[in-house]
């Protein structure tokens, strides 16, 4: 478990799949992704970050704010994407739900996860991929610090078409 001043990063738990399916439906938190998600789809994608957990020690965190307990989204380490150019590399991300966004929890929640990430992790670097409309999320990677690596920007070959251009960004070790 990650500790910061208002959020938890931990394991993901069976209650966290109702508020992550939420997530998942809502086509704004979709907008940069892909459409929305069904029921089987969600848990699967929960199901593979207990996957990463478990085979690699780190995933995407399910994110807790301290004060009330309430999951807000996710954020942490995984292994990068097969057939992208940060495969073999440990990519970090994050999601939100709506009403949580502008509220500074996913770049604390970043912040923390770099900083697990290199007291725990022998990596020269820690990545990170975006589709290129999304001026929030690369606005956050820059913020903390990431540069842009203008000659690994891909088309991703799981997204779909008009979400297929994604930028990548590289974080060097401190």
């Amino acid at each position: 478990m990650i500790e910061t001043e208002r959020l938890l990063l931990r394991g993901w738990a069976d209650a966290d799949r109702e508020p992550f399916h939420a997530m998942c439906t809502d086509p704004r938190v979709m907008a940069f992704i892909g459409p929305v998600q069904s029921r089987a789809e969600s848990d699967a994608g929960v199901d593979r970050q207990i996957g990463f957990l478990d085979s690699h020690g780190h995933c995407f965190w399910a994110i807790e704010r301290r004060e009330d307990g309430r999951f807000l989204g996710f954020c942490g380490l995984k292994p990068g994407a097969a057939g992208t150019p940060i495969d073999g590399e440990v990519e970090i991300g994050w999601r939100l739900a709506v009403e949580h966004w502008g509220q500074g929890y996913a770049g604390e929640a970043a912040e923390a996860s770099l900083a697990w990430g290199w007291r725990r992790l022998d990596v020269p670097s820690i990545a990170a991929i975006t589709v290129e409309a999304n001026a929030r999320s690369w606005g956050l990677m820059e913020r903390l610090g990431m540069q842009r690596a203008l000659d690994a920007d891909f088309d991703h070959p799981a997204a779909i078409p008009e979400l297929r251009r994604h930028r990548t960004y590289r974080i060097a070790r401190p």
